[in-house]
Parts: structure tokens; C-alpha cells; sequence
């Protein structure tokens, strides 16, 4: 299921990206990379509570992090 269809049709099968974390996501970490993606483009990697510093540290220091904000938050042009 993508990230639309489940933010429409059933939140609750959102997951964590993290590798091998099969937890709920509460977060959705929105990014790109500046070299292959326009600046207005944001891809999304989905976090639990416990995964989302790590996650956003990994992108922070690729230069690739934009925010975090709840996934019902979400624009519905990320992804």
C-alpha cells in the first residue's frame, strides 16, 4: 500500500522506515535531495517515536532533511 492510499484509507498501516522497526509511524520526515530532486519536491520516510531523531539525523547530515510533521499533516504532493 503507498502512503496515500494508507493516509486515506487505513492511518494505522503506516510504518516505520527505520530497518527491521515494524512500529506504528507518528512521524513523517519530509526531505529530498537537492541533487537529483527540484527544491520544491519532498519525499517522505515514515518514523516511530523511537526511530525519528535517528532517522532525521541520518538525513540532517546528508544535507537531505527538511521537516517532520504528523503524517495527517502531510501536503498531498509529498511522497
Amino acid at each position: 500500500m503507498d502512503l496515500r492510499t494508507a493516509l486515506r484509507d487505513d492511518p494505522a498501516e503506516l510504518i516505520c522506515s527505520a530497518k527491521g522497526c515494524r512500529r506504528h509511524a507518528t512521524w513523517a520526515l519530509r526531505w529530498n535531495n537537492p541533487k537529483l530532486h527540484d527544491a520544491q519536491r519532498r519525499k517522505v520516510w515514515l518514523a516511530c517515536d523511537e526511530h525519528e531523531v535517528t532517522l532525521r539525523d541520518f538525513l540532517s547530515l546528508r544535507g537531505f532533511y527538511r521537516d517532520s510533521v504528523r503524517p495527517d499533516a502531510l501536503d498531498p504532493h509529498d511522497g
